[in-house]
């Protein structure tokens, strides 16, 4: 090499081939660099009923996003009863103690906000945006329904009608779905929490009573078996002050346990 440039690469800090690195290039890694979600403001209570609360305050917009997830899903089914975890879904729309059938939808999109709610094999969340200055009135609609879901058998036969449309148009009507199914069926073998799908069997929810539908609530939606969390623009002191009011007296109750192993 010519030692002239020779020169000037090692002026300009150029690494040579073979070069040993010097003893502090041998030491530990610099750290990486914070992410943009190591500063996320976040903060975790737990109500003495054993809901938890994870709020993250976020004044960008005035908007506030409100989820419940409750620890259940389709593999907490038993042979004979699939499909409870996504009929759920459906049911927690129906109305409850102080909320009509239907009126959840209507007082969330009147006042400019939207919802929804999905199902999988380990969990089912239900959530809602709002306005900010309508925080109580979604902590108030979520704290209903885990404490009063109206249950009725008029209630349970329409959707029950409904998921089995369901059924229907995404799985039978759809080429490959059911070979989809049979897929997971496969990989899974005997082990039933995870070989069904989580929209259920059709015999299965045809000849479910209501009482089975009744028990699966009681275990799986008690406040000590959901987390509550709240972001957006919202104050977390005054934010708590509403989650007790709405969710504080909501009683606990024993859940069943989940083995996840065959």
């Amino acid at each position: 090499m010519n030692k002239r440039f020779l020169l000037l690469l090692i002026a300009l800090g150029v690494p040579l081939a073979g070069a040993r690195p010097s003893l502090a290039e041998e030491g530990a890694p610099e750290a990486s660099p914070a992410g943009p979600l190591d500063a996320l403001p976040i903060q975790v209570e737990t109500l003495e009923n054993g809901l938890t609360v994870v709020m993250s305050p976020d004044r960008t917009v005035p908007t506030v996003a409100i989820a419940v997830y409750y620890d259940v899903g389709s593999r907490n089914e038993v042979r004979g009863r699939s499909g409870f975890a996504h009929l759920f879904e459906h049911m927690m729309f129906q109305g409850s103690a102080n909320v009509g059938k239907g009126e959840h939808f209507q007082y969330v999109m009147n006042r400019g906000g939207n919802m929804n709610g999905t199902t999988s094999h380990d969990r089912t969340n239900y959530f809602e945006t709002l306005p900010s200055n309508e925080l109580a009135l979604g902590l108030w609609l979520e704290a209903d329904r885990m404490r009063s879901l109206a249950i009725t058998q008029e209630n349970f036969e329409n959707q029950r009608q409904v998921v089995m449309e369901e059924r229907r148009q995404s799985y039978s009507n759809r080429p490959y779905m059911e070979s989809m199914l049979r897929i997971n069926e496969l990989a899974f073998g005997d082990y039933f929490p995870y070989a069904h799908s989580t929209i259920g069997d059709m015999a299965d929810l045809e000849n479910a009573p209501l009482t089975a539908v009744q028990e699966f609530f009681n275990q799986y939606y008690p406040p000590n078996n959901a987390v509550l969390s709240i972001a957006g623009d919202i104050d977390p002191t005054e934010t708590m002050a509403l989650v007790r009011k709405y969710f504080g007296s909501i009683e606990k109750r024993t859940v069943p346990g989940f083995d996840p192993d065959p």
